[in-house]
């Protein structure tokens, strides 16, 4: 028999999933719900044991391919600037959309549960992060629970972006003695990226898991409460993700429909997963089949995975920024306008990390001096938003690097053979 395309795959485990989710909501014993659980957190778990060698060593080589380009300055600057003009284009739509629909008036959601969130974000906070404490950006933290103190160690993923770029850049520039480490590298990142490939395998799995749980935890009735907040962001997400970027690319003169044929993998496995950088491997790789050269590639789209977020940064934390402001009645002015389109460009590399938007939302409300309790009040459908706002940061990690390529006449011809399920 014919195995179905991967997509295929994603769609019947999102819809064996909801099934599932309502059927373990009316169960009286739970087993479904557990069952469940485990299926989607074992799916990120093995995402995020990946995800450190994988940023380290894709960042290392992206530094070294930039040595075998004659302008990698000047593809630098381009990529970097393009990343402001489609944030800005995106957070204006997010400015538009809250401002138009005020989704914080039309909320259903009772002000007792609004809390603070645990994790919050800052300037201060941020400008720390960019400073390694140690070569592997390992961090310890101790929490108490039920009395009971537990330590526990993790990755500071800004902290490991600082620290790979600054090894690649060590290893370039110390010439033949460091040859044999970017060629090791070269060979830990081709294993790490077989490694996903396998797990990426079982992402139909793992999405029946993931939306099963959603479904038992939050229903309808979350989504119900928020669901004025939930249609502007998804609003917004469509408008970047469906009409924005086909009409940057065809002023570009590259085909729209030739993007999402090629793209629509790594878009589908950022819905799902709702991580840029587990989908990196998949994103690098749909850019190289849509023309942009390899070694630009290896560059522009690991940086953009870890920075490029118009989904999470940009579009997100304007509508919610207003939401907020509109549920407590705080007015905003034409400078908070301004500074939520500053903070949106500059603190992109804020959200670097697995999952989530909570870093840059809590940024963007203590910057404005809005209450952070605000935040809580979203937190309870910030998972099905997570999907869409993956998918379009993925996208915009692949319409980025396509630009820049055209727009330095070193974009290939595309690949023919598209990509319709991981290998």
């Amino acid at each position: 028999m014919t195995k179905p395309s991967f997509t295929v795959q994603v769609f019947a485990g999102m819809a064996i999933g909801v099934a599932l989710g309502f059927l373990a909501r009316t169960a009286p014993d739970g087993a479904l719900s557990e069952v469940l659980r485990l299926t989607g957190e074992s799916f990120v778990k093995l995402l995020k044991a990946l995800v450190v060698p994988l940023v380290f060593t894709a960042l290392v080589a992206s530094v070294a391919a930039l040595r075998d380009l004659g302008n990698a300055a000047r593809l630098v600057g381009q990529t970097l600037l393009w990343f402001a003009i489609t944030a800005l284009i995106a957070v204006a739509i997010g400015l538009t959309l809250g401002t138009l629909l005020q989704p914080g008036v039309h909320a259903g959601i009772a002000p007792a549960t609004a809390t603070a969130p645990g994790t919050t974000g800052s300037w201060l906070d941020f400008l720390r992060g960019l400073i390694p404490g140690n070569v592997l950006g390992l961090e310890a933290s101790t929490k108490l629970k039920d009395g009971a103190a537990t330590t526990g160690i993790s990755f500071n993923i800004l902290q490991l972006i600082v620290v790979a770029i600054a090894v690649g850049a060590g290893a370039v520039k110390v010439g033949a003695a460091g040859e044999a480490f970017l060629s090791a590298n070269a060979s830990l990142l081709a294993i790490f990226r077989q490694l996903l490939r396998w797990v990426v395998r079982l992402t139909p799995l793992g999405t029946a898991g993931l939306i099963g749980t959603a479904i038992v935890r939050y229903g309808w009735s979350s989504l119900a409460a928020l669901g004025s907040f939930a249609g502007a962001v998804y609003l917004g997400l469509a408008l970047v993700l469906f009409g924005v970027y086909p009409a940057l690319l065809a002023a570009h003169r590259l085909s729209p429909r030739r993007f999402f044929a090629t793209a629509w993998p790594a878009i589908q496995l950022g819905f799902v997963s709702r991580s840029s950088i587990a989908t990196l491997p998949v994103t690098e790789d749909v850019a190289e089949k849509a023309g942009v050269p390899r070694d630009y590639a290896a560059f522009a789209v690991p940086f953009a995975a870890t920075t490029k977020m118009d989904g999470c940064a940009a579009i997100y934390p304007a509508v919610s920024a207003l939401f907020v402001a509109q549920y407590y009645g705080i007015a905003l002015h034409a400078p908070d306008y301004v500074l939520i389109a500053l903070v949106s460009v500059i603190g992109s590399a804020a959200t670097a990390g697995l999952t989530g938007a909570l870093v840059m939302l809590t940024l963007t409300l203590t910057t404005l001096g809005l209450p952070l309790e605000g935040a809580g009040l979203l937190l309870a459908i910030d998972p099905i938003l997570d999907m869409g706002r993956t998918a379009v940061n993925v996208a915009g990690q692949v319409v980025v690097p396509l630009i820049v390529a055209q727009r330095e006449r070193m974009l290939a011809p595309p690949s023919s053979d598209a990509v319709s399920q991981p290998a």
